[in-house]
């Protein structure tokens, strides 16, 4: 499971904390099964938590910034970015000073490693006092951007609400603790379609779509074609032949039998497989994928909700609001709304239009 090391300084928002984390999270939820990331908060160049100090313990701390400044214990100093894949800096402070000599030093480790090393805002500084962006394009918060470029002169600083990447090194400008550039990584190590998931379920407030798949009523495999309970679902799965040939029949009233007979197996052999790869069983994929083609087609276009049962296999609008609401908590009109909504306030409106009108 790939390491994502949110290493926090001194200074650091607090929301810049909760929001990666809370981003990647929603990406597990995804997964059904297991998570796809581990989060750590890694305190660098901190101070031993007060409670820690009494304990005799050495558990680091950082201070928020203000307001509601208050002390974080983190479980991890700079050792946890020793197996990280990648290392995320948060803000520290309005044009900061460089950091310590041992965060610099474990910035410059883990970009020797090959980990992936982003920052959010004037987390840029701490990169740049690292040397890692020399030569390189980067961004930060829009009122610190020409002092970064004053300071470290190698560096092209570009302004703009998007993040910025440049080999493996991202740099964002902060807006919203950082959402944009988590995004962009969620969809750099898995796709689109996840990190737009991801999005959806943090900013409209989605439920967990395990949850709906635990009140399917389809029947439990048995213990011998169950898997272990740790086998998560394979990223790349949409390349399956199976599942390629699901997603382009969804209108087509499915049995198991028919995707079995085009898959050259059994029915048994069938649900095995698609229960080590995804931890569904084909009818449950197959339900779930019949949703996400709602979901695009809800998003993407302006196709009327009474015709998107007959495109997606759902069947009737009924069909379509009740199995809609189970994953997704809304009604399809409210969902199309909202996410709209979300669109035109957090892009550009160029890219809003072209959403709409493909």
């Amino acid at each position: 499971m790939p390491v994502v090391a949110l290493l926090a300084l001194d200074g650091a928002p607090a929301h810049q904390l909760s929001t990666p984390a809370m981003l990647f999270g929603a990406a597990s939820r995804t997964f059904y099964r297991r998570p796809p990331y581990e989060v750590r908060v890694c305190a660098g160049g901190g101070t031993v938590g007060a409670a820690d100090a009494v304990a005799g313990t050495a558990h680091p701390a950082v201070r928020t910034a203000a307001p509601g400044a208050m002390t974080v214990t983190a479980d991890h100093g700079l050792d946890g970015l020793l197996d990280a894949a990648t290392v995320i800096v948060t803000a520290y402070a309005s044009c900061p000073a460089p950091p310590p000599p041992d965060v610099l030093d474990a910035l410059r480790a883990a970009a020797a490693r090959g980990s992936r090393v982003a920052a959010i805002g004037t987390g840029t500084f701490a990169l740049a006092a690292a040397g890692l962006l020399d030569g390189r394009r980067a961004t930060t918060s829009w009122p610190d951007a020409a002092e970064l470029a004053r300071r470290h002169p190698r560096v092209e600083v570009e302004l703009g609400d998007w993040p910025v990447a440049d080999g493996p090194f991202l740099t964002s400008s902060g807006l919203l603790g950082g959402k944009d550039l988590c995004v962009r990584i969620i969809e750099e190590d898995h796709d689109e379609q996840t990190a737009r998931e991801a999005d959806r379920h943090l900013f409209l407030a989605l439920p967990n779509p395990s949850e709906a798949l635990r009140a399917d009523t389809a029947p439990r495999p048995t213990p011998d074609t169950d898997p272990a309970p740790d086998t998560a679902p394979h990223p790349d799965f949409t390349t399956d032949p199976t599942a390629t040939w699901l997603e382009a029949n969804l209108h087509r009233p499915l049995t198991l039998s028919d995707i079995a007979a085009h898959a050259g197996t059994s029915v048994r052999t069938l649900t095995r497989h698609f229960r080590a790869h995804t931890g569904l069983t084909p009818l449950q994929y197959l339900l779930r994928a019949r949703v996400r083609r709602a979901q695009w087609l809800l998003e993407h276009t302006d196709t009327p909700v009474e015709q998107i049962p007959t495109t997606t296999g759902l069947g009737t609008p009924a069909n379509l609001r009740h199995h809609f609401h189970r994953f997704n908590g809304t009604t399809p009109t409210i969902y199309r709304a909202a996410f709209r909504n979300l669109v035109g306030i957090f892009a550009p409106e160029d890219a809003t239009r072209g959403d709409v009108d493909s």
